[in-house]
């Protein structure tokens, strides 16, 4: 049986994101293991890995370089061994050079390009930015196949006040309206990160997820 390592560091929703994983996964023929882990050992046998991540870049850094490990297993199966990395909201972050919220906190480095505040045009939209809103796909990726976009699309929920603005353009594979363009998702080879809420968007995050538990990159 083939496993997927939902990262524990003490910064995500990791029932509802476990909840979520697992109802699409018993919906397959073959049907993966959903395994929450803080064992950087467990992580590095997984077949998949998808990190959370809630609140602020910088805590959840700190929060992640405190598990002992963990960020040099995720180094070694993720970008040496390719294996299908998900990174959301915070942990879709973490993948940039660096989070600039506050203080500047270096990032993982995967994909270049800095977290910035969200600046829409309208004084009236508040921030963070919350609530629900279709995407706009700018690159075919196969986590959005069969998603609706465009303002007739699906919905997914949002919650945050930064996004990650990527250094190439070919890095930026969905992106929202938020008094401005504000980025949805980015990815690159086997990773791919989403600034909204797979197990809360519904329709839109469960086959987002089952096109995760799916994917060869």
């Amino acid at each position: 049986m083939s496993t997927v390592a939902i990262i524990d560091y003490g910064a995500g929703n990791l029932r509802s994101a476990a909840n979520a994983f697992e109802r699409v996964a018993a919906s397959l023929a073959n049907s993966p293991e959903i395994i929450v882990t803080a064992d950087p050992e467990v992580v590095r046998r997984a077949d998949r890995i998808m990190l959370p991540g809630v609140g602020a870049f910088a805590d959840c850094k700190a929060g992640l370089d405190a598990v002992a490990g963990m960020t040099a297993v995720l180094e070694e199966r993720v970008i040496r061994g390719t294996t299908p990395f998900l990174g959301v909201c915070v942990g879709m972050q973490l993948l940039a050079s660096e989070g600039r919220e506050k203080v500047i906190t270096e990032g993982l480095g995967w994909i270049p390009g800095a977290v910035e505040k969200i600046k829409p045009s309208d004084p009236n939209l508040k921030i963070p930015h919350m609530g629900w809103n279709t995407i706009s796909v700018v690159k075919p990726h196969a986590l959005l196949a069969g998603i609706p976009d465009g303002p007739n699309g699906l919905h997914a929920y949002f919650v945050h006040s930064y996004h990650f603005l990527t250094e190439d353009p070919a890095h930026l594979l969905a992106t929202t309206d938020y008094g401005g363009t504000v980025t949805a998702c980015v990815g690159r080879d086997n990773i791919f990160g989403t600034q909204f809420h797979p197990e809360k968007s519904q329709a839109l995050g469960l086959k987002l997820i089952e096109n995760f538990l799916g994917w060869t990159p």
